[in-house]
């Protein structure tokens, strides 16, 4: 990038914080709309046109090749088609953060890493404990994970009230959630597995990372090739998501064109006379063509493709998948049911006991470290926050459960996740006015 000398001097850092301040904003933009999502989808399934909204949910779309039958419901296509660029963009932050933003620091990792786990074990061990024996067992999943959107969301209501340390605790300790979570799907609500799919998705992922050695940079390229090991973990029996975080965190963070040889590169088309590229000018456009290349691949892939992806994500994918999954009859609602229960404790009580106690042992211990900044009340505020399992809890409850218990599960999900979110934004209210 060239200096402009009417704006400040560009620096390293900016490559870790504004690519964090801009998934911040978008998670945050993205939170409220999926709120609208969820309270519309709700207003359709209570309302006359109930069956017809239902009902589009489960058009069946898709191709038939002989034997081949690719025919899946609307539903099944969101929820594991659309859904794996979800997790393909969480794998993406995840490992930029990583590699090259605040988490390279392994002890500073350590904390939200060891918050993802207790945030997971201690719910599933609740959960497990009042569900012991009884039908909907099997669905332990949904209290594991954390929406990232609507957490973010929550926390863009205090603007700089709260330490931005805590913001970057939480997304980290929500992606490490959700990508332990899809891990957990892909092993725990599979199908029977088929061998010969299950290879040929396994040589795909190969050849993506081969073809990426002999510096293949070309997207749609690899677009097709991760369609190619999509369908194929799709037929393979294990749950198809899990190729949108193994590709996430395939892709490469190096930059391929150095600040210095943009630099040289930009100076050329700069150095031609009055900017003059006229037609004819053969060295003149290939200076131009090649400086564009250059612009483009003086950002990783990593960072490219999570600002091409990310609004589509947080601003069509989620919102789609909330009024494909969120439509449940309230009328009548029995919220005693045990599995509406156990759900309802393992969000409000078990995400918080789990992430607060597993920091703390982590902290003691001296595996991982507080950031600057950000003290116990705030990760016990935040810690309530993780029991907003929304987007994730829906999609492994649509997996988990049959229809008998599915409704009462997802009640127990939208319960408590707003009771969650009420609780920690309620602490941070707190917190914040005893700053000031």
């Amino acid at each position: 990038m060239i200096d402009d000398p009417r704006t400040l001097p560009h620096e390293a850092a900016d490559r870790i914080t504004k690519p964090f301040v801009r998934f911040l904003k978008i998670e945050a933009a993205a939170g409220g709309l999926l709120l609208l999502a969820v309270l519309l989808a709700l207003a359709l399934a209570n309302s006359p046109w109930r069956e017809a909204f239902l009902g589009f949910w489960e058009t069946p779309i898709g191709l038939k090749f002989g034997s081949l039958d690719f025919t899946r419901s609307l539903r099944h296509w969101i929820n594991d088609g659309l859904m794996t660029l979800f997790f393909f963009v969480l794998s993406l932050e995840l490992k930029r953060e990583i590699v090259l933003g605040e988490l390279r620091n392994p002890r500073q990792a350590a904390l939200p890493f060891a918050g993802a786990v207790g945030g997971m074990v201690v719910p599933v061990s609740l959960f497990l404990a009042m569900m012991y024996g009884q039908p909907g067992m099997h669905g332990w999943g949904t209290v594991m994970a954390t929406d990232t959107a609507f957490v973010i969301g929550c926390l863009a209501l205090f603007g700089n009230r709260i330490p931005p340390t805590l913001r970057l605790f939480l997304l980290s300790l929500a992606i490490f959630d959700d990508v332990g979570a899809i891990l957990v799907v892909a092993l725990g609500y599979g199908e029977a597995l088929t061998w010969s799919a299950l290879g040929l998705g396994l040589l795909g992922i190969g050849i993506v990372a081969t073809a990426s050695r002999l510096g293949i940079r070309s997207i749609p390229v690899y677009f097709f090739m991760g369609a190619a090991v999509w369908l194929c973990f799709d037929a393979s029996g294990v749950h198809a998501t899990i190729a949108g975080v193994i590709l996430g965190l395939m892709t490469p963070t190096r930059i391929w064109v150095s600040d210095i040889r943009l630099r040289v590169i930009l100076g050329r088309v700069l150095a031609a006379p009055n900017g003059d590229h006229r037609q004819g000018d053969v060295a003149g456009h290939h200076d131009l063509r090649q400086a564009g290349r250059a612009l483009t691949e003086s950002l990783s892939p990593v960072e490219r493709l999570e600002i091409m992806l990310h609004p589509w994500v947080g601003f069509a994918i989620m919102p789609i998948f909330a009024l494909a999954n969120a439509g449940i009859t309230i009328g009548g609602a029995d919220f005693g049911q045990p599995v509406s229960v156990a759900i309802i404790v393992g969000l409000v009580l078990g995400k918080p006991i789990g992430v607060l106690g597993f920091s703390w042992l982590a902290v003691r211990s001296g595996l991982a470290v507080l950031a600057p900044g950000l003290s116990w009340p705030f990760i016990i505020a935040g810690s309530f926050l993780t029991g907003i399992g929304f987007t994730m809890s829906l999609f492994i409850a649509s997996l988990a459960f049959d229809w008998s218990v599915l409704n009462a599960a997802k009640l127990g999900i939208l319960s408590g996740s707003a009771l969650s979110a009420m609780l920690g934004v309620a602490l941070l209210i707190w917190l914040t006015q005893r700053r000031t």
